[in-house]
C-alpha cells in the first residue's frame, strides 16, 4: 500500500471509529424522526413567542383571564398571524401522530404494564409539575398587566376564582398520557399479531401512500368537522388542570392511532420506507401541503375575515369550507413534514442531537420563559417583528440550554 493510499485509509478508519462511537452514543435511533419532533417542538416556542404580536387579538384584557396569548403586545404583525395559521392547522396533530409512531415497538419490548409505569413516570410526573408549578408562574405576568392587587396573595385570589387550574400547553401531556393508556389495553387483550393477520390488507395499504394520506384526510373531516359545528374552533373543556380543544380530541386520537398502526411496521418500509414510502415522493408531498395552506389562506381572508370584522356568524357553507382546509392542511402538511425529514434527516449531528434530546423538556418549560420575556419586552420600545424574533430565539435558547442543565441529574435525565 502506497504512502498516499495509506494516509487516505488511515483518515477513513479515523472517520468510521468516529461514527461508531457518536452511534453508540446517540443509540439505534432515527434520526429522521427524533429531528422531526425537535423541529416541531421549536414551532411550539415559536408559535407561543410571536402570539403577543399578532394581529388577532382585540387588545389586553382588563381582567385577568386565561388565553391563548397571556401578553397581548400593542404592536402588531399580520405575517404572525399567518405563522398561527400555518401552525394550528396541523402540528399538534402531527406531534401525536410522532407520539404514536412507537407505540406498538414499546409495548411489544416491554408489556403493557412496564410500558404504562413508565409513561407514567415520563408523562404523568412532568404534567404534575408543569401544571402545578410552571404554570402559575406563566400567568402572573398576565395578571400583572391587569392592574390587579399587587403581591402573592392578590394572585392566588384571582387564580383560585377562575373556577379551573389552568395547565396551558401540558394539556398535551395528559391527553398523550390517556391515549397510551387506552394503547395500553388494548394491546394487553389483543397482540400486534392477531391484530395484523385479521386485517392483512392494512400492511399493504402502506405501500400506496396516496391512498393513505387520502384515508387519513377524509378520517379528519369525518372526526373533526362535526364537534367543531357542535362546539365551534375555540372551545375548550376543562376539569381541574385537565384540558382539551372541544372540537379535536377525536382528531388527534386519528392521528395517534394512524402513528401507531404505521410505527407497527416499522421504519424501513411501507410508509415511512425511503425508498418505498412518502420520502420517495417528497417534492409531491411537498407542494401538496402548501397548496393546502394557500386554499386555507384563501378562505380566511376572502371568505372569514369580511363576515367576522362585520360581527356576524359564519354561514353553514363558509364553516364548512373552513373546516374542510383545516383537515387538507392537516393531513397534507403533516405527509409532508415526514417525507421531507424521512428524505433528508438521514446522518446525525451532534447539534441536532443535543436539541432533540432535551426538545421534550424544552416543551415542557418554555410557556414562562416566553411570557415573562413577553412582559419584559412590553416597555420596549422595538417594533413587533424585533420583539417576536428576541422572545423567539431567547425562549429556544434558554430553555434548550435549561433543560441541559436539568439532564445532567440523573434523576431527572430518566424523566426528561
Amino acid at each position: 500500500m502506497t504512502m498516499p493510499s495509506l494516509a487516505l485509509h488511515q483518515r477513513s478508519a479515523i472517520r468510521t471509529a468516529r461514527a461508531e462511537a457518536h452511534a453508540a452514543v446517540v443509540g439505534a435511533r432515527d434520526a429522521s424522526l427524533d429531528y422531526l419532533r425537535a423541529f416541531i417542538v421549536v414551532l411550539v416556542l415559536v408559535h407561543h413567542a410571536v402570539l403577543a404580536y399578532a394581529m388577532m387579538w382585540p387588545g389586553q384584557p382588563r381582567t385577568f383571564q386565561i388565553l391563548p396569548a397571556p401578553i397581548v403586545d400593542p404592536q402588531r404583525f399580520a405575517g404572525f398571524d399567518l405563522l398561527a395559521i400555518f401552525n394550528d392547522t396541523f402540528f399538534m396533530a402531527l406531534m401525536f401522530l410522532l407520539s404514536g409512531l412507537f407505540v406498538w415497538p414499546s409495548l411489544a419490548r416491554k408489556g403493557a404494564a412496564k410500558f404504562l409505569c413508565e409513561r407514567m413516570l415520563r408523562l404523568g410526573v412532568p404534567f404534575v409539575v408543569a401544571a402545578g408549578l410552571l404554570m402559575p408562574l406563566a400567568y402572573y405576568p398576565s395578571y400583572a398587566v391587569t392592574g390587579g392587587e399587587p403581591g402573592f396573595a392578590g394572585y392566588a385570589r384571582a387564580w383560585f376564582s377562575l373556577g379551573s387550574w389552568p395547565s396551558g400547553p401540558a394539556w398535551f401531556i395528559s391527553l398523550l398520557l390517556v391515549f397510551d393508556a387506552i394503547a395500553a389495553a388494548i394491546y394487553a387483550l389483543r397482540s400486534k399479531r392477531t391484530m395484523v393477520a385479521k386485517a392483512p390488507w392494512l400492511l399493504t395499504l402502506q405501500e400506496r401512500p396516496s391512498v393513505l394520506v387520502a384515508l387519513l384526510v377524509a378520517a379528519s373531516a369525518l372526526v373533526y368537522i362535526p364537534l367543531e359545528l357542535a362546539f365551534g374552533a375555540d372551545r375548550w373543556f376543562s376539569f381541574g388542570p385537565f384540558a382539551l380543544q372541544a372540537s379535536r380530541p377525536l382528531l388527534y386520537a386519528t392521528y395517534f392511532l394512524a402513528g401507531a398502526w404505521i410505527g407497527a411496521s416499522g421504519s424501513t418500509s411501507g410508509c415511512l420506507g425511503r425508498d418505498t414510502g412518502v420520502a420517495r415522493q417528497w417534492p409531491i408531498w411537498l407542494a401538496a401541503g402548501l397548496a393546502a395552506y394557500l386554499l386555507r389562506l384563501v378562505v380566511v381572508i376572502v371568505l372569514i375575515l369580511p363576515v367576522a370584522k362585520a360581527h356576524q356568524p359564519l354561514p353553514l357553507g363558509v364553516r364548512l369550507l373552513n373546516d374542510l382546509t383545516v383537515a387538507l392542511c392537516c393531513g397534507t402538511i403533516s405527509v409532508a413534514l415526514l417525507a421531507v425529514f424521512r428524505r433528508f434527516a438521514i446522518s446525525h449531528r451532534p447539534a441536532f442531537d443535543s436539541l432533540s434530546a432535551s426538545s421534550y423538556g424544552m416543551y415542557l418549560v418554555h410557556y414562562p420563559i416566553v411570557v415573562w420575556l413577553q412582559f419584559a419586552l412590553l416597555a420596549v420600545a422595538a417594533g413587533p417583528i424585533a420583539k417576536g424574533t428576541i422572545v423567539s430565539v431567547g425562549a429556544i435558547a434558554l430553555s434548550w440550554g435549561f433543560v441541559v442543565a436539568l439532564r445532567r441529574i440523573p434523576v431527572i435525565a430518566r424523566v426528561l
